[in-house]
């Protein structure tokens, strides 16, 4: 079985912990994972930890040991990216059968000259400018994007008809890859009430609704648009849908994170090899420190969730 790799994150954050305890963990010994990052930097980290080295690391960049924990770092940032390039590479040559991120910090990533929003755009253009999308998951809620990290006022630009018919096919697709038969997406409005019939705004009139009927005619089983404020209450409490899908960031993000942020699981849509990640970031406030019994603040629980998530998803046992 090819294994899945594992990049290290942001050196000055909690992905090189969270890194070393998911690969200790035993609900994950059946797997075969490689770490793509600095074994100098892991084993530090392990001693620290008093947590075993992994058993295969892509030795890919060396950085400094004079990093500061919780910091934000251009060399620390190069490095990250650097992980990113190596584990995506790998998987578009077939060596790796799918690719789990450990946190970034885009702020330092940039500040390395590497201009990127963030994993999913730089994913996107290593795998040749593929059209991708964010799904942000737990065992409750899935909830697909139509835009990812722009400003609000940049994502309302963004709800076309052409990206929500899009969001919808490319969700449809994924779902159906995992598994499902035939996915019950419901797509979520723009504007308060979904409009109130065009009251409040027609995005919903002359934009959402062609898009969910034109998904239909291609036999995807789209509805909507809803109300934001209850359609993940539908999909959640009542089970009536598989997917929302929701017209930006923050609409789609909040449900699924209120959830719990340690059970969440990001999946890149629309790439060419699988892609997951945890639901939180580098978490710079604990990154380093130690608690009473010494191994380390940081939970792995989202990065374990990602990595059986990734194994689910590129078929293998999870």
């Amino acid at each position: 079985m090819q294994p899945i790799a594992l990049t290290l994150g942001d050196p000055c954050g909690i992905g090189p912990e969270i890194v070393l305890k998911a690969c200790a963990d035993p609900s994950l010994s059946h797997l075969p994972l490689v770490v793509v990052g600095d074994a100098a930097l892991l084993a530090r980290e392990a001693r620290r930890l008093a947590l075993p080295m992994p058993v295969d690391v892509d030795d890919h960049v060396r950085v400094p040991e004079t990093l500061v924990p919780g910091t934000v770092d251009a060399l620390a940032g190069d490095a990250a990216f650097r992980c990113i390039v190596s584990a995506a590479q790998r998987a578009l040559r077939g060596e790796v059968r799918a690719v789990v991120t450990a946190p970034i910090s885009k702020e330092s990533m940039q500040a390395a000259g590497h201009r990127f929003p963030g994993h999913t755009e730089l994913l996107a253009e290593l795998a040749g400018g593929v059209e991708v999308r964010m799904m942000l998951a737990n065992a409750e809620l899935r909830t697909v994007l139509v835009s990812i990290h722009l400003s609000l006022r940049d994502a309302l630009d963004r709800v076309t008809r052409e990206n929500v018919l899009r969001t919808i096919e490319i969700a449809d697709q994924s779902l159906r890859r995992s598994g499902l038969a035939r996915p019950r997406i419901a797509v979520a409005g723009l504007n308060p009430h979904a409009g109130e019939n065009g009251l409040f705004g027609r995005e919903e009139i002359d934009v959402i609704a062609p898009a969910v009927g034109l998904a239909r005619t291609r036999g995807i089983d789209a509805h909507g648009p809803f109300p934001p404020d209850t359609v993940f209450m539908r999909a959640r409490g009542l089970r009536e849908f598989d997917v929302v899908i929701a017209m930006y960031h923050d609409q789609g993000l909040i449900p699924v994170k209120y959830l719990g942020i340690d059970d969440g699981v990001n999946v890149t849509l629309g790439l060419p090899f699988v892609r997951t990640s945890p639901d939180h970031g580098t978490a710079f406030d604990i990154a380093g420190k130690a608690g009473r019994d010494g191994r380390g603040l940081a939970d792995p629980r989202s990065l374990i969730g990602a990595i059986r998530q990734a194994a689910a998803l590129a078929g293998g046992d999870s």
